[in-house]
């Protein structure tokens, strides 16, 4: 089975020319939104890839939704408020909104149906040779029917609010991506017919697992053929499953609001209320439940999905949740950074001793990044915290930390970025708990978001203080460290640490520096930083020695840049892109970007970090410069938002961060490479016997580097 078509056609369905003038065509820019999509694409191809394992691939199944929906709620309203504002062609754009709106929808439904014959015929007939199985009502046994029944009326039925729809009742609100039943009714005897929304609970489980069996009954199923319990006496006509998405592109301006925090509370509250951006339903919808539905939500026909797949599939993670290591992958325990084994390990200390960088998932984020804020709190020469935490987790240990170094008399201060989508509510209930620890909570600096990812944390030693610092890719979060790819840096480099005292206090004080010792900071310096660096290339190449650049990101948009890198190519400088999501550039056009290649990393975790290599003229990589930071090449990253890169200087960490990068690069297992017309072609091994060596994919040859380091290391002492 087949499931990516776009091998043979770009993003913009062929129908947008590869442009020919390298200068001003507005073609030279893909559009973002249907990038992404095609990122979105190659996550569904793992849950087809037979190489990956069983439960994988179903999780890999609730992934792609769970991007889709996402996608729905940030991008599909804006685009749809640009259209009702009259927003025709841009200059710049090489789409019209209404154009992208409609190649969007186009390339979902062929997307959600090959997702639907993935898991009709391909997931579901492998699980069941696995010995695990989702069934529908009917194809329970009489046994099988009467155990979930009775777990239905006992934990189930007490739980539900049928909501009817008459004169007397007002339609129900309908919370954004939940799963529904319509139902029609009527009395008997009667020929009006009544309209009630059910709504699927998702407590206290999103499918019945029937007991000592890996056999599972979706909760739509055990509601859907139970509802003679919710409407007796009533007669049931028809019943049509629905999901709801809403908008959650708000429109509201932060710049102006004199309280923040108040401000996200109410765009919180919009947002619940939103319009409904996408209505999906399953094929052949009852005419009148629909026609009925669209009213009331005030929807059009283009807003309407329809799929022979699950409504929802994030049920699936409780299968993918089993506990069958034969069917996931192999399991993948952290390693200790050197030097940080054991509990008494002294993290200053080993600072102190030289830079550090470390690269999760493979080396411990709990020995390393959660270790240096707790012995800071513990620390009674610990005199300052300083961190900017973005997105963190529930069970998150850094926010009980720093609540106890407030609590010991230490000066905590934390900027709480309360606009981080999604995360609002949990970052204003984390706010609050440090305020009312006596943590100095700021919010940010007006007008932008603050992204970076740094710490600082000032010692007393000796005759004076010293700072020590991390500067990450990723966020301060316990949780997504065992899945995202992500690097930081600990240093205790005054320059480094200096430029991270004004930083700070430009985001908590009313500080305007703009020049750094060695950090990029955005919006002020990091973007014209970076253009400079491209341009360099260009001057300090040789007929013998051509420019060279590698960058590795999450998503390149930004115009400048791209413009940037195509005027690299054109002068000779190789440009090797490595960026996992979506990218707007266009790589090997003949007079345009020839020198430029793009691949897409796509696979067990998720590529995350951010790294820059400028050869600078150096016939040696590792005296090139290299950068890690948090920011990826976009324009919101570069001009709205609060972002730190910083130098990596130290010569061992360089070979560390080449190391990735070739690797990388090298890979024949989960590498996609991007094609002039915006299309993707998954790289393949060489032969068919399994004997490459680059087939394993980067996240194993990874996993085995970080092995083989640490055990060198351990041999070299021992020696």
């Amino acid at each position: 089975m087949t499931i990516l078509p776009d091998a043979a056609k770009g993003a913009t369905g062929g129908e947008v020319p590869i442009p020919e003038s390298p200068t001003s065509d507005p073609n030279r820019f893909l559009s973002r939104d249907l990038q992404w999509l095609h990122f979105n694409r190659r996550v569904l191809h793992e849950a087809v890839d037979p190489r990956t394992p069983l439960l994988e691939r179903v999780r890999f199944l609730a992934i792609f939704s769970s991007n889709l929906d996402e996608f729905f709620m940030k991008r599909v309203g804006g685009l749809r408020r640009q259209i009702k504002a009259g927003v025709g062609a841009v200059p710049w754009e090489p789409i019209a909104p209404a154009e992208v709106l409609a190649r969007i929808r186009a390339m979902v439904l062929e997307d959600t149906q090959l997702q639907a014959r993935a898991y009709r015929e391909l997931i579901l007939p492998a699980l069941r040779e696995a010995g695990i199985a989702v069934l529908s009502w009917n194809e329970l046994d009489p046994d099988e029917k009467t155990e979930a029944e009775a777990w239905y009326r006992r934990n189930v039925f007490p739980i539900l609010t049928p909501l009817a729809v008459d004169p007397g009742h007002r339609f129900p609100f309908i919370s954004n991506l939940s799963l529904s039943l319509g139902v029609m009714l009527r009395r008997p005897g009667e020929s009006e017919q009544l309209f009630a929304r059910v709504k699927v609970p998702e407590v206290p489980t999103r499918m019945y697992q029937l007991q000592g069996t890996r056999r599972f009954v979706p909760m739509r199923q055990l509601l859907e053929h139970n509802l003679d319990d919710l409407f007796p006496g009533m007669e049931i006509l028809k019943v049509m499953p629905f999901r709801v998405t809403r908008n959650a592109d708000v429109e509201r301006d932060n710049e102006d609001a004199e309280d923040l925090l108040e401000h996200i509370q109410q765009q919180l509250r919009e947002r619940r209320f939103a319009s409904v951006v996408r209505l999906e339903l399953t094929p052949k919808p009852n005419p009148r439940i629909l026609r009925f539905l669209m009213e009331e939500l005030d929807l059009q026909a283009d807003e309407i999905f329809e799929s022979e797949g699950l409504l929802d599939y994030s049920i699936l993670n409780q299968v993918a949740d089993l506990d069958v290591p034969e069917l996931k992958y192999s399991k993948w325990k952290s390693i200790v950074p050197p030097g940080l084994e054991g509990e008494d390990a002294d993290i200053f200390s080993r600072i102190r001793g030289g830079d550090i960088l470390v690269h999760h998932p493979y080396e411990s984020f709990h020995a390393s990044v959660e270790r240096f804020i707790e012995q800071a709190a513990e620390d009674p020469k610990v005199l300052a915290i300083k961190q900017a935490l973005y997105r963190t987790s529930g069970d998150s240990a850094f926010i009980p930390n720093l609540i106890r170094a407030a609590e010991s008399g230490k000066q905590v201060a934390v900027l709480v970025e309360l606009r981080a989508r999604f995360d609002e509510a949990r970052n204003i209930l984390w706010a609050r708990k440090l305020e009312e620890a006596g943590v100095h909570v700021a919010y940010g600096v007006v007008g932008l978001k603050t992204h970076t990812k740094i710490a600082l944390v000032v010692r007393q030693e000796g005759n004076g203080i010293r700072s020590y610092a991390h500067v990450g890719t990723g966020n301060y979060n316990s949780k997504t460290a065992r899945l995202y790819e992500d690097l930081g840096l600990f240093t205790c480099n005054p320059a480094i640490t200096e430029d991270l005292v004004g930083l700070f206090n430009y985001m908590t004080g009313r500080s305007r520096q703009r020049d750094y010792q060695k950090l990029l900071v955005a919006p002020v310096a990091m973007k014209r930083a970076f253009l400079d660096l491209i341009d360099r290339e260009i001057h300090l190449q040789t007929p013998d020695r051509p420019g060279r650049i590698i960058a590795k990101m999450n998503q390149l948009e930004d115009r400048s840049v791209t413009d940037a890198l195509y005027r690299a190519s054109q002068a000779g400088v190789q440009v090797d892109l490595i960026v996992r999501g979506f990218c707007c550039l266009r790589p090997g056009v003949p007079g345009l970007s020839e020198n430029i290649r793009v691949c897409s990393v796509v696979g067990r975790f998720l590529e995350h970090s951010r790294i820059f290599w400028f050869s600078a003229g150096r016939r040696e990589p590792l005296e090139g410069d290299f950068y890690i930071g948090s920011a990826d090449w976009m324009y919101r990253n570069l001009n709205t938002r609060v972002e730190v890169a910083t130098p990596i200087e130290a010569m061992p960490l360089r070979r560390r961060l080449w190391e990735i990068l070739q690797i990388t690069l090298q890979d024949r297992r989960q590498v996609w490479e991007m094609q002039p017309d915006g299309s993707y072609r998954q790289r393949r091994p060489d032969g068919l016997d399994g004997s490459d060596p680059l087939a394993v994919g980067t996240h194993q040859r990874l996993m085995t580097a970080t092995v083989v380091h640490y055990e060198q290391r351990l041999q070299s002492e021992t020696e």
